[in-house]
């Protein structure tokens, strides 16, 4: 079952920025049935829109740049069909909003015009669709479970919970005094009438295909970076005998290795010591490296042996054709196979220079940038967040952050945002991320050609405990996701210290965030651990 997280990031006209703000609490105020307890609040939008999970409308203000508008939203299914159901429910207020956002330099113009010119009555979703930005990193906490599924399994949880423990019950309690099968039993009957799915098999979350695929992904990614390590190597070994290049290698891994030793220390007072640290030799690391340098070698060596191919379509044909196959063309696949065996492994070695070399020069930038120790909060928009958290056991926050500049440091960033995100489809499959028992669905993104990084998470709790666990727990897939950020504590490694300044890196998270002005959850009383 598919489920797709993302955002439409808008830019918004300065001049419009306080209306805009003003539309979105007046939609906030109109489909919000709170003040009456009889209806459930956002009840429109619950009925209309039955796949969608959550989704936030925000306005971020921003002295380098003008204000961006960004909806966000999580949901079963494929955009089309949930853009149509939105508009449907909410289309004539989100038509005054996208008036107070900029024309689109771009393609997009057109549809833009079209949609908010005086009177009109175009659609708005193929606009919507057409701004819409894919998410970088993402992770689904409920994956696998449609927002149905998650409803009829709590409603049934309740009435289980009421038949069990039901204070109006007169004299003993049957389901104490009866063993374990026969109160199941008992139990199961007395819910089959009102859930009649419960005979029904329950669907896989995740199925073996999807899984499967989700590994795919991950190695190809794996058998892609080898072959960009690799490729100088490759060059230089068809240039030099062997035993120079072996030596050359062996030089060059000697000396960066040594200089990345002499450089691994943090700047005084920057070091952070974890009890959680990055297990390199866990399986969720090191199988996929060893599958991927397999599958590499094998695809490798058949690319750089067309003479393996011809000598096998030979194999081939004579064997159609009742032929033995000669000696000749059994030696001369054998050679092959050996050639280009062995000018793969001589490439591959030099993945032991590149890598090194590669984070080398991370690390003489991490050595130079420079992080905010106090960063400017707006202290009305932070008692504007403090009002409107907590009122349920989720929240909700948005950040947007701009990225370092660096034609290096931002190719290395939005792989390991792509390398995470495949990480993630594949290990992280019971609805935690790591050992964090607390996000619902959370995601990045790159805006304004890659030079701003955005945030949206969907959790339980409060803000400052969250963030305390991404701290204690997360904080490596963290400081990787979010160290390109100007402003970030000091990173090491890429990996390393970063988020784990608990102190200056909530700072630095509270100064890029923004009011969450229009926020809907579509169970708002469920944690991840009850769904």
């Amino acid at each position: 079952m598919q489920q797709t997280t993302l955002c439409v990031p808008l830019e918004v006209k300065p001049e419009s920025c306080s209306r805009l703000s003003a539309l979105i609490e007046t939609l906030k105020q109109q489909v919000d049935e709170a003040g009456d307890p009889a209806l459930p609040n956002f009840r429109s939008i619950h009925e209309r829109v039955p796949t969608l999970h959550f989704m936030s409308m925000s306005v971020f203000p921003s002295a380098d740049y003008d204000p961006m508008f960004i909806i966000e939203a999580n949901f079963d299914g494929t955009p089309g069909v949930f853009w149509a159901q939105l508009e449907a429910v909410i289309g004539e207020w989100l038509r005054p909003m996208l008036r107070c956002c900029k024309r689109p330099l771009a393609k997009d113009g057109e549809l833009y015009d079209a949609v908010t010119a005086l009177g009109s009555k175009v659609a708005l979703a193929p606009y919507l669709e057409a701004r819409t930005q894919a998410p970088s990193v993402f992770h689904h906490g409920n994956r696998g479970l449609t927002r149905d599924r998650i409803l009829q399994e709590h409603a049934l949880f309740l009435t289980v919970r009421d038949e069990i423990d039901d204070p109006r019950r007169q004299g003993p309690n049957t389901y104490q005094e009866s063993g374990c099968d026969t109160s199941h039993a008992r139990l199961r009957a007395k819910m089959r009438p009102l859930f009649p799915w419960l005979d029904e098999p329950a669907p896989e979350r995740i199925t073996r295909a999807e899984h499967v695929w989700d590994w795919v992904q991950l190695i190809r990614f794996v058998v892609l970076a080898l072959l960009v390590l690799s490729l100088p190597g490759l060059l230089l070994a068809s240039l030099l005998r062997w035993q120079v290049y072996v030596i050359l290698v062996a030089i060059g891994a000697v000396v960066v290795f040594g200089l990345l030793y002499a450089n691994r220390k943090a700047l005084a007072g920057s070091e952070v010591v974890n009890r959680v640290s990055v297990k390199l030799l866990s399986p969720q690391f090191l199988i996929p490296l060893l599958v991927g340098a397999a599958v590499y070698v094998l695809l490798a060596v058949l690319v750089l042996s067309p003479v393996v191919l011809a000598v096998h379509a030979v194999h081939l044909l004579t064997e159609l054709l009742g032929l033995q196959p000669h000696a000749a063309s059994l030696s001369a696949l054998w050679a092959a196979f050996v050639e280009a065996a062995k000018a793969v492994s001589l490439g591959l070695l030099s993945v032991i220079v590149m890598l090194p070399l590669l984070i080398l020069i991370v690390r003489y930038h991490e050595l130079r940038d420079s992080s905010q120790d106090a960063p400017p909060i707006d202290g009305r928009m932070l008692r504007e967040m403090v009002r409107r958290e907590d009122w349920i056991v989720q929240n909700h926050m948005g950040s947007i952050v701009l990225i370092k500049p660096g034609v290096l440091r931002s190719t290395i960033i939005q792989a390991g945002h792509y390398g995470l995100v495949l990480l993630l489809r594949a290990t992280a499959t019971d609805g935690y991320l790591g050992s964090m028992r607390t996000v619902h669905f959370a995601h990045w993104a790159f805006l304004n050609n890659r030079s701003r990084l955005l945030f949206f998470s969907n959790f339980d709790h409060s803000w400052g405990s969250y963030l305390d666990d991404f701290i204690e727990k997360a904080h490596t897939g963290l400081t990787l996701a979010w160290g390109c950020g100007v402003g970030f504590p000091p990173t090491r490694l890429l990996i390393y210290d970063g988020a784990s300044h608990g102190r200056q890196f909530k700072n630095w998270a509270l100064a890029s965030r923004t009011v969450s002005r229009f926020w809907y959850s579509a169970y708002p009383n469920l944690t991840v651990d009850q769904i």
